[in-house]
C-alpha cells in the first residue's frame, strides 16, 4: 500500500482534522484531488488547515475542504452531519473516522466515572452514530471506503490503559461487523492500527518518551492515503500503519 490514489471528484469525511493523523490525512486528501469535509472542535486548527488546502489548490488545482466546527459528543449534530451532505452532495465517497480522547493512563479501579464515561462517549458512541449517519451515503457510491482509527492497545489490553483499549476493541468489533454486513457492496470497511506516533495524544500517554524516536503524523498518514483508494479490496481488517501490512482478525485459540 504505497500509490497515492488519486481522490479527484471524491468527497470525504474525516474527523479529528484540526491536528494529529487526522489534519495530515485531511491535507493530504485534498492534495490527492478530494473535497475534504474536515470535522474537529478546535475551529483555529480547522482554519489552519484549510489555509493549507487553499494553497495547495492555488498551486494545483487540486483540492477543496469544507470546514465543520463539531464536538463529537453533539449526536444531533453528527445526525445534522449526515443531513448536511445528503441534501449538497447527494452521497458520500470516504470517511476517515479518526477523532478520539485518552482519558487517563491509571488502574481501571481508579478511573473517575466521568472519565470512563467521556472515552466512551467520544471512542464508541460518537463513532457509531457517525457510521449510522453516513452508511447510506457511502452506500450510494461506487467504491465507498470507509477508515475507523484504532490502537494496538484494543489487543495488547495493557495495565492502565483499561477505558482506552475497551473503546477501540469496541470500534473494531463494530466495524467487523460493518464489514461483513456491506460485503457484497462496493463499500470496503477497515481499521487502522497507526502505532505510536508523535502526537499531542501520545505525549499525554507517555510524557518521558523521546517524541524524536516516533513517526511524524505526516508519515503515518501517507500510508493511510492509499487505503482511501478505489483499488483497495480488503475489507474487515487492520491495517497497521507502522509496518505498512495488512492484518487479519483470528478467532480465541
Amino acid at each position: 500500500m504505497t500509490a497515492t490514489p488519486d481522490l479527484t471528484g471524491r468527497l470525504a469525511v474525516v474527523t479529528g482534522a484540526s491536528r494529529g493523523i487526522g489534519y495530515f490525512i485531511a491535507k493530504q486528501m485534498a492534495a490527492a484531488g478530494a473535497h475534504v469535509i474536515a470535522v474537529a472542535r478546535t475551529v483555529g486548527g480547522l482554519e489552519e488547515l484549510d489555509d493549507e488546502i487553499k494553497a495547495e489548490h492555488a498551486r494545483t488545482g487540486k483540492g477543496e475542504a469544507t470546514l465543520v466546527p463539531l464536538d463529537l459528543a453533539d449526536m444531533a449534530g453528527i445526525d445534522r452531519l449526515g443531513g448536511a451532505i445528503h441534501e449538497r452532495w447527494g452521497k458520500l465517497d470516504i470517511l476517515v473516522a479518526n477523532a478520539g480522547v485518552l482519558g487517563v493512563i491509571a488502574p481501571i479501579g481508579h478511573v473517575e466515572a466521568k472519565t470512563f464515561e467521556k472515552v466512551i462517549n467520544v471512542n464508541v458512541t460518537s463513532t457509531w452514530r457517525l457510521i449510522r449517519s453516513v452508511d447510506p451515503l457511502l452506500r450510494l457510491s461506487d467504491a465507498g471506503r470507509a477508515i475507523l482509527l484504532s490502537s494496538g492497545a484494543a489487543h495488547s489490553a495493557r495495565a492502565f490503559w483499561g477505558p482506552y483499549a475497551a473503546s477501540k476493541a469496541a470500534v473494531e468489533a463494530m466495524g467487523r461487523s460493518w464489514a461483513d454486513e456491506t460485503r457484497n457492496s462496493p463499500l470496503r470497511v477497515n481499521m487502522v492500527d497507526p502505532g505510536a506516533t508523535r502526537t499531542a495524544m501520545r505525549a499525554q500517554a507517555v510524557p518521558g518518551e523521546n517524541p524524536d524516536t516516533l513517526p511524524h503524523p505526516s508519515e503515518i498518514a501517507a500510508r493511510i492515503l492509499p487505503l482511501t483508494g478505489q483499488s483497495v479490496t480488503e475489507t474487515g481488517m487492520i491495517f497497521q500503519a507502522k509496518p505498512n501490512r495488512w492484518v487479519s482478525y483470528q478467532m480465541p485459540a
